[in-house]
């Protein structure tokens, strides 16, 4: 048999990423140090996108070790980076000779993210795990090493990513349970799991979770929307079927489940034409870059998409839109340059919400994402500022 690692370049690297791993917190055991240092994450990601920004946009290149040095590709695969594997949900880099354009669809997560939340799943030996989301089948490989392929259970949507991670994991030498199909459903069949991670986002809880993990058991999952604010929440099954927990530290995002996907714009501008009023804003733009802030607007404004336009020879205008019901809320600059006006318009005022939900954050003292939960319900799902008399907000059903 062919030696896979002949100069032993892809074992150092592995030692070498779970030193960085270690040394900066997110690697805190032995057992999961055992799982980095032997899964091959190379046989996960054979070929990816490297991201380049240019005067014509964001490009994606093909990487692959034909197309360069092998170890310069060796070693992308091991830096703690997240590598898109495929664009606009069909587009793979063995597709293209060079340089394209399009939305990533699908990627092998920075080792740094996975293991930093295997590590919060905190799995004991033998624990029965359902994970939604694939992926390339690295962060299965690395349960299945952990656990053992018998414990594991993993669903991916996307057809040609599931039979790609197949392949790898088969390559790899671990057999979990692989399944085809939306794991926002779960996996009925094989429940009842001790716990559940997800490695996609989600706008809200499905219900087949609760049900489908132990009492006791817990899911970890990234809870996300259309405005892209994200927070990552530990919840635990209670012996009702209901569940709580608090959102965790960091800045961890995820591609949002497909199913759940924001519908399309269109044609908006017959829409932010239609009659409005306007005032000076609070809060401006900044509201969209800065995480904790954009997390709240997540949560005051649910059904909402932001983007941003430009008329020849004006100032950029900043859009918060909600298509379902016709709501839009646009900033413009004002007079003085310093300032920002809303203009609003459509049946709910959506910077007003947004508005309302930052400044009693910050009239909390602007505390961290830790100190927000998340209570699921038959009756709803709720997020709440853990603080004396803190406000709430309710998931989209």
């Amino acid at each position: 048999m062919t030696d896979p690692d002949p100069d032993g370049l892809a074992a150092r690297l592995r030692t070498q990423l779970a030193d960085e791993l270690e040394d900066t917190g997110r690697l805190r055991s032995a057992a999961w140090r055992a799982a980095v240092t032997t899964v091959p994450r190379e046989v996960f990601v054979p070929e990816f996108f490297r991201r380049s920004d240019g005067p014509q946009g964001t490009m994606w290149t093909p990487a692959a070790p034909g197309t360069g040095s092998a170890d310069v590709w060796l070693e992308e695969v091991y830096a703690d980076e997240t590598l898109v594997t495929q664009l606009d949900g069909h587009v793979h880099p063995n597709d293209v000779d060079g340089p394209v354009g399009g939305e990533p669809t699908s990627s092998s997560t920075l080792p740094g993210l996975v293991v930093r939340m295997l590590e919060d799943l905190d799995p004991k030996d033998a624990a029965r795990v359902l994970e939604i989301g694939t992926g390339t089948g690295y962060s299965t490989a690395l349960m299945c090493h952990r656990l053992g392929s018998d414990n594991v259970t993993s669903i991916e949507y996307d057809p040609a990513a599931a039979a790609r991670a197949r392949t790898a994991i088969t390559t790899a030498g671990y057999t979990p349970r692989l399944i085809r199909g939306d794991g926002l459903q779960g996996d009925p069949e094989g429940a009842p799991y001790d716990h559940l991670i997800a490695t996609c986002s989600v706008r809200t809880i499905p219900s087949a979770w609760l049900r489908q993990v132990k009492p006791g058991g817990t899911i970890l999952t990234t809870v996300s929307g259309w405005l892209y604010g994200s927070g990552l929440v530990r919840l635990t099954v209670k012996e009702d079927g209901t569940a709580e927990g608090r959102f965790l530290p960091g800045t961890v995002s995820f591609m949002i489940a497909r199913p759940q996907a924001a519908p399309g714009l269109g044609d908006f501008s017959g829409l932010l034409r239609q009659p409005a009023e306007e005032r000076s804003a609070r809060h401006g733009p900044e509201v969209f870059r800065d995480w904790i802030p954009l997390f709240l607007a997540q949560l005051a404004a649910p059904g909402a998409q932001d983007l941003t336009t430009r008329v020849a020879g004006g100032p950029k205008l900043v859009h918060a839109i909600d298509v379902r019901d016709g709501s839009f809320a646009t900033l413009t600059p004002d007079d003085s340059g310093d300032g920002f006006l809303v203009r609003q318009g459509g049946p709910v005022r959506l910077w007003d919400n947004i508005e309302a939900a930052v400044d009693a954050w910050r009239a909390a003292g602007s505390p961290p994402q830790t100190a927000f939960t998340l209570t699921v319900t038959p009756n709803g799902q709720r997020v709440q500022l853990d603080t004396e008399g803190g406000p709430t907000w309710d998931l989209p059903t």
